[in-house]
């Protein structure tokens, strides 16, 4: 059975005024699958890094132009392709600024798409149908292209997929008059077959088409208005040659015939995940899914529906933001379903996938099963989930309820063993919950959110004003959950955290109670910031500094680190109950183009007093590296250095005119020019280390020995 697990918004997008799609013209994997190229549907291209939900590189061409194709990447040269008003190919890398300025070679034909894989060279598939690799295209960009499809012919889908025997295949469709045609494209032989589909009832083309390689055939999957799903499979002839005016009948199978009530379907994408699973996106049947690195644009008049997937990823655009949802295809067996096969949790897995029982499916209430151990509690827990409330009467109750009863019944429908979709379902009951307590003053339940947030099934997107209902109420530990868990937090709500954090005073910050483990840390860092230190290895500090003193001419540790540092009275400047909020902000992801703006905000007071607990971290922090090693959930010293340089950015000029900074920067500087010279320092052991590696002995030096090797 396929699982789909937790989704989360990758970027948002502005649809054209003049089309009904989502605005996005193609995504594209890039240098491995957690980057993408998403290129929008007239002008920019942006590089995203899906596991951290942040644009990495944007590229636009001049306003009067677009882009007629999604961007590719070139596998082997690391370089980015697009194609501007469609004979017009560009080639650019990613530190390249200005898109205006790449590469460009204009060919004498329309380019319909241009076609990449990993490991092979770029192919250009023109809207003739002729085919074209990349390098030999740009050698002579002005060389006649051959016609290969006939008049009134159109190609309606296209994808490039790696064969056996080290050959590239350009797979595209075309219509004509009501036929729809498939063309198998070879490289390297060149060779082209021609294949016509079967036609379905009058009037009705085909909304997506999919294909995979597999034992050496090709396997065509396409739907149709109707919800019917077909697959024709042909096979891939290994000798060369040119048949492609042939157009052979292919033959074709029913998979499956999805429920799209009276009507038709306007717009959809059917794909294959694998063997045992088709999945389906579409209008109005809602459903989801993609096949692996293959790319599904159909257009159905003003209308289009497009997925990708990428390693086990869905990339679906939803309203005007293009969701990641994270899904699985296990493999089935008997012994899965009779739940005797054990198997390790995928690390996205959020909750076990249900299975009935088959002894229940074909006898019913009359199967006996054995009393075991394992039975019995089977049994046990299936009367408690009879007696479960379900999702509606849960949701009607938290309208009028009083929080007890509320926190009663969410927490008996959380531990029913069978739930299913849990993951909207609590989303639901966080809503509705939020929903009631901005309403109600008198309502708040901190225990079943807290619950709800631990499930791991919530988001913000999911639950926007669950962070800013618990900052209203001033219900710390939920905030500090929220930053926690969710990985969409917008840079705005992180900012308004960050204020609300900073404002507290340290009185009322030490009375909430947070993550222990969390608080532990600053605790930490405190206690040494008070001298209060350990034998590590069964070495004391303070024996160096001893013996330093006795030595004439020489500098104990201490005033080496005050001399380096200028930090002899260095203190934390917040509280430890408050560092440990304020270091929530300093993991929680972000843009610095979102961010910036919304750091302005601050005031001089704020921003000071931020700068000077960044300051205070980072000093700490990187003279005790057990700080970063000891298992605490605490920032890393890049966050902590970036947040700095963010904070100078937003408030540069004010803290160049505050006096009160001036100590400050001129301490941030010198701690800047100690760490400069250390890195310089490291960088001449490692080019030393790096010769040394190079040195090949050629002698034998026995199985032990030791050497002395003199660096000039």
């Amino acid at each position: 059975m396929a699982a789909l697990y937790e989704g989360y918004t990758l970027c948002a997008f502005v649809p054209q005024q003049n089309l009904s799609n989502s605005g996005i013209q193609g995504v594209e994997i890039e240098r491995d699958s957690d980057h993408v190229l998403v290129t929008d549907s007239s002008r920019s291209v942006i590089l995203y890094k899906v596991s951290d939900q942040k644009p990495l590189g944007s590229w636009t061409v001049k306003q009067g132009q677009s882009l007629t194709c999604s961007a590719v990447f070139n596998f082997q040269t690391s370089e980015y392709v697009a194609v501007s008003d469609n004979k017009v190919i560009r080639i650019w890398k990613e530190d390249d600024p200005l898109l205006d300025k790449a590469f460009k070679a204009t060919v004498t034909s329309d380019i319909y798409r241009v076609l990449s894989i990993p490991s092979w060279e770029p192919v250009v598939l023109f809207q003739s149908g002729a085919v074209r690799l990349l390098d030999s295209l740009l050698s002579a960009p002005q060389q006649p292209i051959e016609d290969v499809l006939s008049q009134e012919e159109s190609i309606r889908w296209s994808t490039c997929i790696a064969a056996e025997k080290q050959q590239q295949l350009v797979i595209f469709t075309t219509e004509q008059k009501g036929e729809h045609f498939l063309y198998l494209q070879g490289l390297n032989p060149n060779s082209l077959q021609r294949y016509r589909l079967e036609r379905e009832e009058p009037g009705l083309s085909p909304l997506s088409f999919s294909a995979c390689y597999r034992n050496r055939h090709i396997f065509l999957t396409y739907l149709y208005p109707n919800g019917r799903v077909y697959q024709s499979v042909t096979s891939v002839r290994a000798q060369g040659g040119d048949d492609g005016a042939q157009s052979l009948p292919v033959p074709r199978s029913l998979l499956l015939v999805l429920p799209v009530g009276e009507g038709l379907l306007e717009a959809a994408s059917a794909l294959v995940l694998d063997e045992a699973h088709v999945a389906v996106v579409g209008v109005p049947h809602p459903s989801a899914g993609a096949g692996r690195g293959q790319c599904c644009t159909v257009k159905c008049g003003q209308r289009r529906v497009m997925l990708w997937s990428f390693s086990n990823k869905l990339l679906i655009p939803h309203g005007k933001t293009l969701s990641v949802i994270p899904f699985e295809c296990p493999k089935s067996s008997l012994a899965s379903a009779l739940g005797k096969l054990k198997q390790a949790k995928s690390k996205e897995s959020i909750s076990s996938t249900f299975v009935p029982s088959w002894n229940s499916i074909l006898h019913g209430d009359k199967a006996q099963p054995l009393r075991t151990a394992e039975t019995r509690r089977t049994t046990r827990n299936k009367s408690q989930s009879t007696t479960s409330p379900t999702i509606d009467q849960v949701l009607e109750l938290i309208k009028t309820a009083p929080v007890e009863e509320v926190q009663e019944e969410v927490e008996r429908f959380l531990s029913r063993s069978d739930i299913q979709g849990l993951q909207p379902s609590v989303g639901r009951i966080a809503s509705t919950l939020v929903s009631r307590s901005l309403d109600d003053p008198a309502f708040y339940s901190s225990h079943t959110l807290t619950q709800l947030l631990n499930t791991q099934c919530l988001c913000h997107s999911v639950c926007p004003d669950l962070v800013l209902l618990a900052l209203e109420r001033k219900d710390y530990f939920l905030c500090q959950l929220c930053l926690q868990f969710f990985p969409d937090i917008p840079e705005a709500v992180t900012c308004v955290c960050l204020k609300a954090f900073i404002s507290i005073p340290d009185v009322d910050a030490e009375k909430a109670s947070l993550e222990p483990g969390s608080v532990s840390f600053m605790e930490t860092v405190i206690l040494k910031e008070r001298g209060v230190v350990s034998l590590q290895n069964g070495f004391s500090p303070t024996s160096v500094e001893d013996f330093s003193d006795g030595m004439s001419g020489s500098k104990s540790r201490t005033e080496v680190d005050e001399t380096t540092f200028n930090q002899p009275g260095l203190k934390c400047p917040v509280g430890s109950h408050k560092a440990a909020l304020l270091n929530e902000i300093l993991q929680t992801a972000y843009s610095d183009t979102f961010l910036l703006p919304h750091l302005k905000d601050l005031s001089s007071q704020h921003a000071i007093l931020f700068l000077q607990y960044l300051h205070f971290l980072y000093v700490k922090c990187s003279q005790d590296h057990l700080l970063q090693v000891h298992g605490f959930r605490s920032p890393s010293l890049s966050q902590i250095m970036d947040w700095v340089c963010l904070l100078l950015d937003a408030h540069f000029t004010v803290l160049v005119m505050t006096p009160e900074a001036k100590g400050l920067l001129l301490s941030l500087h010198r701690f800047v020019k100690s760490q400069v010279k250390l890195v310089s320092e490291l960088g001449k052991i490692e080019g030393s280390l790096q010769e040394l590696d190079k040195m090949k002995t050629k002698r034998d030096i026995g199985q032990y020995s030791i050497e002395v090797i003199e660096l000039l």
